[in-house]
């Protein structure tokens, strides 16, 4: 007997399911039929997407504006910066990841106001107003970046990928992004490290001095990181470091 009432109970469960998943069903194929995907107007010269399609392209762009923050900015030469520069002083954690991209965030946008105030002015608003299409503020707004890109580009850096692309450039002017953004992205990332570099004597010529220091002294046993890293914390603090850091980071595309 209880048998039969469980498999009664599960057809009647079975039966709202089915009844359920049919009116969701049918719901979606009105909705379908009433909020299509893709609609033309003007004759078939526009053409508006719904709000599905919509969301999913702004997505898309969202998942893209990390990487061509990175790869088309100053970030990437300021982070590597920063990051060699708490290597040089012997620290791993502090400043903390967060603070250090959030700074080179900062600084980012600092350096590239002009060019972005130029896009926006050039590109945007008129694309905002109706004045030119789609395709044509794309175009005008790539000519500011695509300018700052070239000035910090190495002409080496360049040469390598222009070869590969194997297509004739005309002219500098010319170079397709596809050719100039792993070629801007390669000469910042050399570029960091040489600036790195440059910071890294003056606290490597402290460990060497602290390290011979406590030789001479017979401490060969004590760490010499427990007295070089006070040392140059302070060094560096008085000499207000990371302010001359970053204005001369700040300097470097100017």
């Amino acid at each position: 007997m209880k048998k039969i009432l469980s498999l009664s109970k599960s057809k009647k469960w079975g039966l709202l399911i089915a009844s359920f998943g049919l009116f969701f069903l049918g719901s979606f194929e009105v909705f379908s039929q009433a909020l299509p995907l893709v609609t033309s107007k003007n004759g078939g010269s526009g053409t508006t997407f719904a709000v599905p399609v919509e969301t999913v392209l702004a997505l898309t762009a969202l998942s893209f504006l990390p990487a061509a923050l990175i790869l088309m900015t100053s970030f990437t030469r300021i982070l590597i910066t920063f990051s060699l520069l708490r290597q040089a002083l012997g620290l791993t954690t502090v400043p903390p990841n967060l603070v250090l991209i959030g700074l080179s965030l900062f600084l980012t946008l600092f350096i590239m106001n002009p060019v972005f105030e130029n896009i926006y002015q050039e590109a945007y608003l008129p694309y905002s107003k109706n004045k030119v299409s789609f395709v044509d503020a794309v175009e005008k707004g790539s000519i500011p970046l695509k300018e700052f890109m070239l000035k910090q580009t190495r002409r080496e850096d360049l040469n390598v990928f222009a070869k590969m692309y194997g297509k004739p450039i005309e002219s500098r002017e010319k170079v397709p992004m596809v050719v100039l953004i792993p070629a801007f992205a390669i000469s910042e990332i050399k570029t960091g490290f040489l600036i790195g570099f440059v910071i890294y004597l003056p606290f490597l010529a402290i460990d060497f001095a602290v390290a011979s220091i406590l030789t001479s002294l017979g401490m060969v046993m004590v760490s010499p990181m427990m007295f070089s890293l006070p040392l140059k914390l302070i060094i560096f603090a008085l000499a207000d470091g990371w302010a001359l850091l970053a204005a001369s980071l700040v300097q470097s595309y100017y």
